[in-house]
């Protein structure tokens, strides 16, 4: 059945189905228990999962025109060089970026020459690296703590100490260093990222 010359369904919608299934399992395990588990900034989960799922469709979408590894290389170029102009994203959020990017293609463009089984190992092989790697350097790497601050006196690069200090007290870390984000004039508050390493810290983590 069509409606203007379009078909209404498709065998390949069962296919879209399952391995936006896979897509999506595989998502969630990245994104809740590997990225967040191991000190992931809580402002890039959502970034992660709709870059992901719309990498996902327009790859199964564009399939169909038969671009190949051309669009995949192509996809992984347009991404590679995007930047969020309101801010630089750290290293480790843009490997997880090209990871999420990366799993969306493989899942999306794998065909019949790849089975169920190749498709399953693949996606295993990068959720366990990442797991264990995250495993191995967890304490060893800094982990990072947002904190809306109210004393924007001490956020002037001469009083950087005492800030540490202020810090270290009332949070009860060992901070490693502090990067100022945005401040806000009317409310005399500034928003601060607070790095730490677990392993430095007086009770472990």
């Amino acid at each position: 059945m069509e409606f203007l010359e379009v078909p209404l369904y498709d065998d390949d919608l069962l296919k879209l189905l399952v391995r936006f299934a896979v897509n999506l399992t595989c998502l969630t395990i990245v994104v809740r228990w590997v990225y967040t588990r191991y000190g992931g900034l809580p402002r890039f989960p959502v970034t992660f999962c709709l870059v992901n799922v719309l990498v996902f469709f327009i790859c199964f979408t564009l399939k169909k025109f038969d671009l190949g590894l051309g669009m995949a290389l192509g996809l992984f170029a347009i991404f590679g060089i995007l930047r969020y102009r309101t801010e630089t994203i750290p290293i480790r959020e843009m490997t997880y970026l090209f990871l999420v990017i990366g799993m969306a293609v493989i899942n999306a463009l794998s065909n019949k020459k790849m089975s169920y089984a190749e498709l399953a190992l693949t996606n295993g092989a990068i959720l366990g690296i990442a797991a264990l790697m995250e495993s191995y350097t967890h304490g060893m790497l800094e982990r990072c703590q947002q904190v809306v601050y109210e004393r924007i006196d001490l956020v002037r690069p001469d009083r950087r100490a005492e800030l540490v200090a202020d810090l270290e007290e009332r949070t009860g870390l060992k901070v490693s260093r502090v990067e100022l984000g945005q401040i806000n004039l009317l409310q005399d508050t500034a928003q601060l990222d607070v790095y730490y390493k677990p392993s430095e810290q007086a009770g472990g983590e």
